[in-house]
C-alpha cells in the first residue's frame, strides 16, 4: 500500500504517560492525514517529484515540513540534520476536509555521481493557533517521516550480516553496510534443517557506512552450533550464509 495514515489516538497513546503523571486531563481529538508515496525515489535527474497529501479527517489541517539530512553513526543510530538541499512547494500546506493536494520536494543542491544520497522528509501538522485555551482538549500534533533517496547510476548496498551474540529468549545479528546505498531490511530467519530457530519480521535500515545488530527472537531454546542465516531486503532479495550460533 502507497499510502499511510497517522492517527492522533495513536500519539495520545504515547503520550499518556506523561499526561497522567502531569495529572492533566486531556483528551485527543480525532483526525488522519496521509501521503503518497512514503518511500520518496529521485534520480540525479529529477529536479522535482510529486507527493499528494490527503486529510482523511473530518477538521481542517494546517501542515508544514521538515526536511532533513539524514546519516548514521557507526553503530547505526539516526543523526537528522535540518537541510536546504531540498525544499517543499508550497512549504505550508492547508487542507480542508476530505481534500487533498498534490505538492512538489525539489532538489536543490547538487546530486552526488558517487554516492547516493540520504533525507527524511518530515511533515508535521501545526495547531490550530486560534484554539479556545479554556478548552479541556488538548490538541495532539501529528508527525510522518519519510525517506528520500537520490540514487546515481550504479549505487547499491553491499551488506555482510552475522551472529554476535545470543541471550535469553534472542540472538543478535549485526549487518553492516559497506556499500554506496541503502539497505532496508525486512526479515530475518535462523534455521537448522527445515525447523526455523529464530525470526525477525520489521523494517531495519542501514545507511551506507553504518552497522545495526537486531535482536531476533528465538522459537524455542536454541542450543550452539550451526544454523542457517537467511536475511531479505525490501526488493526481497536474499542472502544466506551458513554459520554457527555461539
Amino acid at each position: 500500500m502507497n499510502s499511510t495514515p497517522i492517527t492522533r489516538l495513536s500519539r495520545a497513546v504515547a503520550w499518556a504517560p506523561l499526561f497522567l503523571a502531569l495529572c492533566i486531563p486531556a483528551q485527543a481529538v480525532a483526525g488522519v492525514f496521509s501521503v503518497t508515496p512514503v518511500r520518496i525515489y529521485m534520480s540525479p535527474r529529477d529536479r522535482a517529484v510529486a507527493i499528494t497529501v490527503t486529510n482523511e479527517g473530518d477538521t481542517p489541517l494546517v501542515l508544514q515540513a521538515d526536511l532533513n539530512d539524514w546519516k548514521q553513526k557507526p553503530d547505526g543510530t539516526d543523526e537528522l540534520t535540518l537541510t536546504e538541499d531540498l525544499i517543499l512547494a508550497p512549504p505550508i500546506i492547508k487542507l480542508e476536509p476530505k481534500a487533498r493536494q498534490v505538492v512538489r520536494l525539489a532538489r536543490l543542491a547538487p546530486p552526488d555521481a558517487s554516492r547516493q544520497l540520504t533525507y527524511r522528509f518530515i511533515l508535521r501538522e501545526i495547531p490550530e493557533a486560534g484554539a479556545d485555551r479554556r478548552n479541556i482538549q488538548v490538541p495532539i500534533a501529528l508527525a510522518l517521516s519519510m525517506p528520500v533517496f537520490i540514487t546515481p547510476p550504479g549505487a547499491k548496498r553491499a551488506v555482510s550480516c552475522g551472529v554476535v551474540g545470543r541471550q535469553e529468549g534472542s540472538i543478535g545479528v549485526r549487518c553492516e553496510n559497506k556499500g554506496n546505498a541503502y539497505a532496508q531490511i525486512r526479515e530475518v530467519e535462523l534455521t537448522r534443517g527445515e525447523k526455523r530457530i529464530a525470526h525477525f519480521e520489521g523494517g531495519v535500515y542501514v545507511l551506507p557506512g553504518a552497522a545495526k545488530t537486531i535482536g531476533i527472537g528465538t522459537e524455542g531454546a536454541v542450543s550452539a552450533g550451526k544454523a542457517r542465516l537467511t536475511v531479505t531486503f525490501d526488493d526481497n532479495e536474499k542472502q544466506e550464509l551458513d554459520l554457527s550460533v555461539p
